[in-house]
């Protein structure tokens, strides 16, 4: 941390403020008109929290619930004690429904990760997503000062610039998308794409989490928009309008190393994964962490180790899945079907394949406390990632920090944003190929010691080298920079 907030101090930046669809905290009913204020776990957080407290930053969002409460009351105590300022955006339940459930998670969200046949294009969920960016650029222009830089975060809020605009604000601001972004022929199918493309064009700076992202951008807008040309020749390219100059470039964004590493050689770790250990004995472990979500793959996963405890007779009895689902979006119908494929998939499998003293795939659909996954991270030989797109899956570089003894394979799907930085070591999977999944965690089973050992040690290695701190830091001095050359 300390080392951090060196680098962010070497900014030029006098205040930060940061503009995300959810504040940085948790609020709980704990009694009758009793809240309690917790922060929100997170390496965006940690990463963001000495740049925002040294220079008394602000972070603008929607607190998560549709209560009416005192907000500034009870978020006082949480600023305080994160060192920066919160500043709440009320939203009604109408705008909940139709702006983040609607437009957000039933359009964006679907054709982003390629999956537009799952799009439900109604148009009052657009009249509502342009009012409620309205409304947080309302807040975000209230409470900002002239030399504050602006940064605004995901698909949520894509709008926020041009909103700013329309009302008069000039600060920079900057915009980082944590999703990926479609090519052409997928995005174009959106019914608002040119009021989305031109909206993007009021950023100074727009990060991406890889340059295939980047590069479908800058493909869409080049192509799309009349008059925009982008110079992709650095790793930050320059896009020319007739009227400014915007950068684009592509920012990685990753974990706080030093902390997750440092928490699972904790004993209290250690001992929790002994005991998982022990639990299923001569065994194997593969672990799955997955938000239960159409575009994490967990089907194909599923699919893929029935496939292979059908090939491979040295794994019956040898191996077993832990698949841990993460309650996401329970209100919407294709994730309650979704939960109902994969328990069915788990069902069958256990079914046909458990022995005495062995079942296959152990499921738990919940949430883990922080220590409690980092128990299993340590406890698990193979991490098996069958994303059928990501932005980045931070899973992936969790398992690798998490893996302190160096032992361990990645078996990680070639279309997460985290096989960019990932992919000479780990093994590289299309999560549609079944049968090649199936072979790969085949191969994990069988791979040696000393090869876990030094593919483990290079993966280990890259996320040290650009974790959450470099994130924040390239992404910053990119903004800075653009504003000294302009």
């Amino acid at each position: 941390m300390r080392q951090a907030k060196k680098q962010n101090n070497d900014l030029a930046i006098d205040r930060l403020v940061i503009v995300s669809n959810r504040l940085p905290i948790a609020l709980t009913r704990v009694d009758m008109g009793q809240w309690q204020v917790q922060p929100s776990p997170g390496g965006l957080v940690t990463a963001l929290t000495p740049i925002l407290s040294e220079r008394g930053g602000l972070w603008i969002g929607w607190p998560g619930t549709l209560e009416k409460v005192n907000f500034h009351e009870l978020i006082a105590g949480a600023g305080q004690d994160l060192g920066y300022v919160l500043e709440p955006v009320s939203l009604y339940k109408e705008e909940i429904d139709q702006y983040y459930y609607g437009f957000s998670n039933e359009i964006i969200w679907p054709l982003f990760h390629d999956l537009q046949t799952r799009c439900n294009f109604d148009p009052t969920y657009w009249k509502m997503y342009q009012s409620v960016n309205h409304k947080f650029a309302r807040v975000t222009a209230e409470n900002a000062r002239r030399d504050d830089y602006i940064w605004v975060h995901d698909y949520q809020l894509m709008l926020v610039a041009k909103e700013l605009r329309s009302i008069g604000v000039e600060n920079k601001v900057g915009f980082f998308l944590h999703t990926p972004f479609p090519p052409m022929d997928i995005f174009v199918k959106l019914p608002w794409w040119t009021q989305i493309l031109s909206a993007f064009l009021e950023y100074d700076v727009v990060g991406f989490q890889t340059r295939r992202d980047r590069n479908n951008f800058a493909y869409c807008i080049e192509t799309m928009l009349k008059g925009v040309q982008v110079d992709a020749r650095k790793q930050v390219s320059t896009m020319k309008t007739p009227k400014r100059e915007i950068g684009i470039g592509s920012f990685p964004i990753s974990i706080d190393f030093r902390d997750f590493a440092g928490l699972a050689s904790s004993s209290v770790v250690s001992q929790a994964a002994t005991m998982l250990r022990e639990a299923v004995p001569n065994q194997q472990i593969v672990l799955g962490v997955d938000r239960l979500d159409y575009s994490k793959g967990i089907p194909e996963k599923l699919r893929a180790f029935r496939n292979a405890l059908e090939r491979f007779d040295d794994l019956r009895g040898k191996i077993t899945l832990v698949e841990i689902a993460v309650p996401s979006r329970d209100d919407i119908l294709e994730y309650q079907t979704l939960r109902t494929e994969v328990e069915g998939l788990v069902g069958e499998i256990n079914g046909r394949f458990s022995q005495s003293g062995w079942t296959p795939v152990h499921y738990m659909f919940r949430s883990f406390e922080r220590t409690e996954l980092l128990a299993y991270y340590r406890a698990a030989d193979i991490a098996l990632i069958t994303s059928l797109k990501d932005g980045m899956n931070l899973i992936a570089k969790e398992y690798c920090t998490a893996k302190v003894d160096e032992n361990g394979v990645l078996v990680l799907s070639k279309f997460a944003g985290a096989a960019t930085q990932l992919d000479k070591d780990s093994l590289l999977v299309n999560p549609y190929d079944i049968e090649g999944v199936a072979e790969a965690i085949h191969r994990a089973y069988n791979m040696g010691i000393n090869e876990r050992q030094r593919r483990m040690h290079r993966l280990r290695r890259a996320v040290a080298r650009r974790d959450v701190f470099w994130w924040v830091d390239s992404f910053l001095k990119a903004a800075i920079t653009r504003e000294q050359t302009t």
